[in-house]
């Protein structure tokens, strides 16, 4: 069956359940994926994947299904993916959070903030420190401004600098995730 280049949430559990399910590969972060997954996917983190794209492309000969909180991150991992020559590459329509909103099984782990939700508190946080800050000092308002151009290339370019640098923190590193560990998984039998 030929399957869309954007795959909806009732059509990835259906595909899930049928004789040549694909493999799902979440490209979220070591915590976020403990904090919640799809049952049977394997984490490869979208730096890791990025990084080391040829070698993992080695060990994907079927259908691969990726898998974000929203879409934005699995869309930049098609990307990278394509650009090795690897066909059948295929995106969770809304990500896990269209998945979650179905009602489709998750494996939960302990609940963590996922690295969207962290830009937002600390851009929202220095915004509003700036602009009140500002009162005091004047012309401390264009750090505001500074950030909300950030924001604005971010959108723009479907990367966030701020996001990346999140992903790297120690509270959001807490499950570790490496290139042999990740091969071996995939080799080796069905994701978590």
């Amino acid at each position: 069956m030929n399957h869309p280049a954007r795959v909806d949430a009732v059509g990835l559990d259906e595909w899930m359940r049928s004789a040549t399910p694909p493999r799902v590969i979440d490209v979220r972060t070591p915590a976020e994926f403990a904090a919640v997954h799809i049952p049977g996917s394997y984490n490869v983190p979208l730096d890791l994947l990025s990084e080391h794209r040829d070698e993992l492309r080695r060990h994907l000969d079927t259908d691969v299904v990726l898998v974000c909180r929203s879409g934005q991150r699995a869309e930049r991992a098609e990307r990278a993916l394509a650009a090795t020559g690897l066909s059948g590459v295929h995106v969770l329509a809304e990500g896990l959070s269209g998945w979650e909103g179905m009602g489709a099984p998750v494996n939960r782990g302990r609940p963590r903030w996922d690295i969207e939700r962290q830009v937002r508190l600390i851009v929202g946080g220095l915004v509003l420190l700036g602009v009140l800050a500002s009162l005091a000092v004047p012309g401390l308002q264009w750090f505001s401004a500074l950030l909300g151009a950030g924001l604005v290339v971010a959108a723009l370019t479907g990367t966030c600098a701020m996001g990346m640098a999140l992903a790297r923190m120690p509270w959001n590193r807490t499950a570790s995730c490496d290139l042999p560990g990740v091969v071996a998984e995939l080799t080796g039998g069905g994701g978590r």
